[in-house]
């Protein structure tokens, strides 16, 4: 994991890479605002490749590059303006709220030529029909992490996260769509409720929860898990075979009650300033031998097959990173925009879980 391929990289850009940047001017002068989730992106560290400086060299297009810990921050970010922002990577369901409230600037694939590297399958999804807004980064399932060291019994289902015998040493996730994700598959509801009884059913679930919880957490998740402070949690599969390399004791499963089965995607808010330098970023990142490098270093499923040519063999073997479709065709399960009412009826009762807190 994390290991930097000994790839020779292409010093020449191709002229589709960039083309259309000229029109913002000297892209030297130029600077795209990045803002994607916490530790989403191979910066550097641990010999990796750093993605947005060899955009930069590649390019003259400087990278201001921020981050934010869940779907709805972003969103809230956006909502209320007074932000700038070039590039962002919401989750499928995002994007298609987005999408909805027209939030999103229509891309040109006349500057994203490696659009053919996607795989089909991931083309023209639910969320984003013809693949007007949002072209796919990574892809990957939600699961179970947990320590083996101080949890003996098998852990097969999200009841695991409502065990007594693990009191004060559960994390749950902070975000109201993930969290109401898990307890509707423990409760064989649907995982995108629509009716204020699943809604009130969920969140009562999750409030049984609450005293057993050590906390709510999202990018914090990697020390607790880590360090041996936590013992189970659920989380994003790339993100737990990042954390399974640096404690060996780690352990990853996918319930049997089901999973969410996700895909976040790259897309350009309305109102960008350089939205053609931002769609010079977005084909960067399809590049497959890019895409390889920097999977390798999250651990997350890239949509480009012949990206897993440029990935280490401990994570393009990996089951945990990419399973099989029928794991995912039979266990997972896709979080879709619910209405505006229905959002909010989701948002409220989760405070009321939290207040709690």
């Amino acid at each position: 994991m994390k290991k930097i391929l000994a790839l020779t990289l292409c010093l020449v850009l191709s002229l589709s890479l960039f083309s259309g940047c000229s029109s913002e001017g000297d892209s030297d002068s130029v600077t795209i605002n990045v803002y994607n989730w916490g530790q989403y992106i191979a910066d550097g560290s641990d010999d990796s490749i750093d993605i947005n400086a060899e955009f930069t060299k590649r390019t003259g297009i400087k990278v201001n590059y921020t981050t934010y810990d869940t779907n709805e921050s972003l969103y809230a970010k956006l909502k209320t303006g007074g932000s700038s922002y070039d590039v962002i990577i919401p989750s499928d369901y995002m994007i298609a709220q987005m999408i909805a409230e027209d939030m999103l600037e229509k891309l040109n694939y006349d500057n994203i030529p490696n659009l053919k590297n996607i795989d089909a399958r991931f083309l023209n999804p639910a969320y984003d029909p013809t693949n007007g807004y949002s072209v796919p980064y990574t892809w990957g399932t939600v699961g179970l992490v947990y320590n083996t060291k101080f949890i003996t019994k098998p852990v097969d289902s999200w009841g695991a996260l409502w065990d007594p015998d693990f009191k004060g040493k559960i994390l749950m996730f902070e975000n109201a769509r993930d969290a109401f994700g898990i307890g509707a598959l423990l409760l064989g509801r649907d995982i995108n409720p629509t009716s204020q009884d699943d809604i009130n059913a969920i969140a009562d679930k999750l409030k049984e929860q609450r005293p057993l919880v050590q906390q709510y957490v999202m990018d914090q998740i990697f020390d607790s898990m880590v360090s041996g402070e936590a013992w189970i949690a659920p989380y994003y599969a790339g993100d737990c075979l990042y954390m399974m390399n640096d404690n060996p004791d780690l352990a990853f499963v996918r319930p049997k009650e089901g999973f969410n089965y996700f895909v976040d995607g790259i897309c350009i808010p309305k109102g960008a300033k350089h939205k053609e330098a931002a769609e010079a970023y977005i084909n960067f990142l399809c590049d497959p031998e890019i895409s390889g490098q920097n999977m390798d270093y999250l651990g997350y499923s890239t949509p480009i097959s012949a990206a897993r040519d440029f990935l280490s063999e401990e994570v393009a073997n990996s089951d945990i990173a990419y399973p099989d479709e029928a794991t995912v065709d039979n266990g997972g399960k896709p979080f879709i925009f619910v209405s505006s009412d229905n959002a909010k009826a989701i948002n409220d009762k989760w405070l009321t879980v939290r207040a709690d807190a």
